[in-house]
């Protein structure tokens, strides 16, 4: 295990840096996270992606982390988004770098990122929306609490734009307090 890592917000990730987790990790990331792997295909896509992220977190539509090992060296990354401040709930997306799976990291960050959610965001509910196929994601999403609420048919276009059954795991701040 990498004992030293922390968890960041991305108005510190360097677009270089950014790019480079994106670019080591873009074969394992192609299907779950097509935008981004597309929106960073370049050093300049790249940038104009964490512009992009930085205004949404200035408007509070979504909320950008990420998992770093060095200071110039990204192994995760974590978004908050899907943000409803009527019903109080948000989706979390998340992968880490190949290299890094299985060791515990991504869910001790995504543990992080849900107490910001209920704390800091005030959610009620958060929800992650996963592919089947991808069980790492699964028992990120249990490990940290979360109940698998349902299947949601032909919801995800993934990579090679086929549409995708997901899994909607959920997390309600009642059951996170217990």
């Amino acid at each position: 295990m990498v004992a030293d890592w922390k968890t960041d917000r991305i108005a510190n990730a360097t677009p270089q840096a950014f790019y480079e987790l994106v670019e080591r990790n873009r074969q394992h990331i192609y299907k779950t996270f097509p935008v981004t792997a597309t929106a960073c295909e370049s050093l300049e896509k790249t940038n104009v992606f964490l512009q992009n992220a930085h205004a949404a977190e200035q408007d509070k539509k979504g909320y950008y982390f990420y998992i770093r090992k060095t200071e110039n060296e990204l192994i995760g990354y974590i978004c908050i988004k899907s943000i409803d401040t009527r019903c109080g709930k948000c989706e979390l997306a998340y992968f880490i770098d190949e290299n890094y799976q299985g060791q515990g990291i991504i869910t001790k960050a995504v543990g992080d990122v849900i107490a910001y959610c209920f704390g800091a965001l005030t959610m009620n509910k958060i929800f992650i929306c996963t592919s089947k196929n991808n069980i790492g994601s699964q028992k990120v999403a249990t490990k940290n609490g979360f109940i698998q609420e349902g299947i949601l048919r032909e919801e995800f276009k993934n990579g090679d734009g086929l549409l995708e059954d997901i899994l909607y795991f959920g997390l309600l701040q009642s059951d996170y307090k217990k």
